[in-house]
């Protein structure tokens, strides 16, 4: 859908008639073929932004109108605002629901129970508290700091980590930013900027690959996990930050080509900086 679509909605479109032809499943773990679940996506642009939620060919959306999070739940109560035509039949026939009242998407679909309020020590009910308690006034750098807490494991540790993050800053008329760490764990890593199209910024070209490469960035870090470097992390990662939001209050005086050359120096500053952590 982000591939093929240009717009949230026509995004949507794409997964859902994908979704309908063909249907989900497969392994969902890397190392774990019997690790299967159905998906859900938060799908937003600059205008406007969609939670879809699925269960084998049927779906559900939402229209978002506020601040949302979805984590490792169904969590769409009601009928939603869009859904699969026949979804509630469906539902009445294999005995999920006794009638078109009765009818809630979460409630109906879920394997386990659903609580009214998620708990605040969930990850969904953890961010979703922080985002509603900073509604209208959340920051790039705030979302950073979300995805970093740890109390309910939105960052999460151990056996089942955080395999990369990114925070998406996305802007209508000028330029988006996405910021991406390109490593577990962002609690120690630096969240590096990145403007489209990436071009000479640093990536990888898209896989399969059949092996690790112990030169990758994400090995690396990963194995060395820099727990001892966190200030010195926080204080490289926030003088990045300052710079681009510098360069975003000076945008009108750049053409779009000179913005984005800015921000791919930043960006290479900010790999560096990364690399001097784990070296």
């Amino acid at each position: 859908g982000l591939e093929r679509g240009n717009s949230a909605r026509k995004s949507l479109d794409i997964i859902i008639n994908l979704l309908e032809k063909f249907g989900q499943g497969g392994g969902c773990a890397y190392n774990d073929p019997s690790c299967m679940y159905h998906n859900s996506f938060i799908i937003a642009d600059p205008n406007e932004a969609y939670v879809l939620e699925t269960a084998d060919k049927w779906w559900i959306v939402e229209k978002i109108k506020s601040v949302r999070s979805i984590s490792n739940d169904i969590s769409i109560r009601g009928k939603g605002d869009i859904r699969r035509k026949g979804i509630i039949q469906h539902a009445i026939e294999k005995g999920y629901c006794k009638d078109d009242n009765d009818f809630d998407f979460a409630y109906t679909f879920s394997g386990s129970s659903i609580s009214i309020k998620p708990s605040p020590y969930s990850r969904g009910g953890k961010s979703t508290l922080l985002l509603n308690k900073n509604v209208g006034n959340i920051t790039p750098q705030m979302m950073m700091e979300f995805l970093r807490e740890h109390q309910a494991g939105i960052c999460m540790h151990g056996g089942f980590e955080s395999t990369g993050s990114q925070v998406s800053h996305l802007r209508d008329e000028e330029n988006s930013i996405h910021w991406f760490t390109g490593s577990t764990l962002p609690c120690v890593s630096i969240y590096k900027p990145y403007a489209f199209p990436i071009d000479s910024q640093k990536y990888y070209t898209p896989g399969p690959y059949l092996a690790i490469n112990h030169d990758w960035f994400w090995y690396k870090h990963a194995i060395s996990k820099p727990l001892g470097k966190i200030n010195q992390i926080r204080n490289m990662e926030r003088a990045i930050i300052d710079k681009v939001n510098t360069l975003i209050s000076q945008e009108n005086e750049f053409s779009k080509e000179e913005f984005i050359q800015k921000i791919r120096i930043l960006n290479l500053k900010a790999w560096n900086k990364s690399n001097e952590i784990i070296n």
